[in-house]
């Protein structure tokens, strides 16, 4: 047969009665729901399931976002409104790798998209790094945000001393939930474990280390301004951290300079250590990279080694980070790692980069396969961890936008969807209508203790509120 008889053969066979396609999304999370949003709006036709490891939705909103941050929270409306489409449904309690295979999947579906993040955190490789009281911020967020894997963490803030090593926003989260006065985290959705664990803090003195300048910070001027306005706090600077940083703010893109203008005038505000037991203070320092973790004869954090680095390099978005002989050590007994979260492989048919991301074009996964769904990844999954939700959004949108052009263009076959999928499922399976469940009776518990909502940190304790 030659290719025009195929053509034709294509056609004849697409003009077939419309099938409905069916979409699996692997991940409820800021990139499940945007990707799930595009698509209900710009495919006439569509029916699209969202799988998720744990049986509530949300993702990074519910658990990455901080307390004290509960208007990005909203988005969480938007979703709803999405998932609540009669074409739309959620089902929780199903991990992928584990209940289900991303083999089966692609049997079922017509596309299957991968949306669910950075699960771990990375490590930065140096002595000691197993050593007591050093936490990674990704499960100390965990902790406090009420994700049932680090509901357990052991958290030790007895002594008044910690470091963060780590210069973006998830740190500076870190920081204003350490520093924050107990009665403004009491009235959000922090968990009551931390509370109480926060009300028995010694901690007075936090570092946050990073290993270039000044001009390189990775968190917002938002975060950097809330920190700045705390209540019985302080910030400290090193002044010979900004040497020359003045003469160069007027040339900087206009978003860094507004975050470098804020800090130099902070800089030159109060500086001086009070004698109020009440002040708490926080240390920013740069140009240092740690060395090794200090440790006592239990195994205990004692301080940290760094070795100090200098910038080199005349232009200076140029510039790189070079070590120096000269080290110096920051006593404490409390360390959080925050230099970065990484996605996880999951299933054996997945193939990772080296950068630690699917690699894709534009979303699509370079591996299709015979009469199985075709594979895309969006968020984290596809570009690694950068990013706020905002970039997040836009390449779900982008990603979907590509999906919406392969399924008006693609031959759909009958595929069996969810129903083919429950059939291998050997967990009970959370709805959305068990969502609502549980979304109530933590809303319930909330506001017993004057919050907007008391989180249930236990999967066995959301399963049994889901099938009350």
């Amino acid at each position: 047969m030659n290719s025009n008889a195929i053509k034709m053969a294509s056609r004849m066979f697409c003009s077939a009665p419309k099938v409905i396609p069916r979409v699996c999304i692997v991940g409820a999370g800021p990139a499940g729901f945007y990707a799930a949003m595009h698509l209900s709006k710009h495919l006439d036709n569509v029916n699209i399931d969202i799988l998720e490891k744990l049986p509530v939705p949300f993702g990074l909103i519910r658990y990455g976002v901080a307390p004290d941050h509960p208007e990005v929270k909203n988005v969480i409306n938007q979703f709803t409104k999405v998932a609540q489409q009669n074409n739309v449904n959620f089902y929780g309690n199903i991990a992928l790798g584990q209940d289900i295979t991303l083999s089966q999947l692609r049997q079922h579906y017509d596309a299957v998209l991968l949306t669910y993040g950075a699960e771990e955190d990375r490590i930065l490789g140096i002595d000691n790094e197993d050593g007591e009281n050093i936490i990674a911020a990704r499960n100390f967020v965990g902790w406090y945000n009420g994700l049932p894997s680090d509901k357990d963490l052991k958290v030790d803030l007895s002594g008044s001393t910690a470091a963060i090593l780590g210069q973006g926003n998830v740190a500076l989260d870190i920081a204003r939930i350490l520093l924050t006065p107990l009665d403004k985290l009491k009235t959000t959705d922090i968990t009551e474990h931390a509370l109480e664990t926060l009300a028995e803090s010694k901690i007075k003195e936090l570092y946050l280390v990073g290993r270039r300048g000044p001009l390189q910070v990775a968190f917002t001027i938002k975060e950097l301004r809330e920190q700045l306005k705390l209540d019985n706090c302080k910030t400290i600077w090193r002044k010979e951290d900004f040497a020359g940083v003045a003469d160069v703010v007027a040339n900087l893109p206009r978003p860094r300079k507004r975050l470098t203008e804020l800090m130099l005038k902070a800089l030159n505000e109060n500086q001086t250590v009070d004698n109020n037991n009440n002040v708490k203070y926080l240390k920013p320092i740069f140009f240092r990279s740690p060395e090794k973790f200090l440790l006592n004869d239990q195994k205990k954090l004692t301080g940290i080694q760094f070795v100090c680095n200098e910038l080199v390099g005349d232009k200076i978005e140029e510039q790189k980070c070079v070590p120096t002989s000269e080290k110096e050590i920051i006593e404490c007994s409390l360390a959080f790692r925050s230099i970065g979260y990484k996605s996880v492989k999951v299933d054996s048919d997945l193939t990772f980069s080296a950068s630690g991301y699917v690699p894709n074009n534009r979303g699509r996964v370079d591996d299709q396969l015979v009469n199985k769904a075709k594979l895309y990844v969006a968020g984290w999954l596809g570009t690694g961890p950068v990013g706020v939700i905002l970039h997040t959004m836009g390449n779900a949108f982008q990603v979907a936008k590509v999906m919406c052009e392969d399924l008006k263009s693609d031959c759909i076959a009958n595929k069996g969807g969810f129903e083919e999928v429950k059939k291998s499922l050997n967990t009970p399976v959370v709805d959305w209508k068990g969502w609502e469940k549980i979304d109530q009776y933590e809303t319930e518990q909330g506001k017993k203790k004057g919050k907007p909502r008391e989180k249930i940190c236990t999967v066995e304790k959301m399963i049994e509120i889901a099938n009350i």
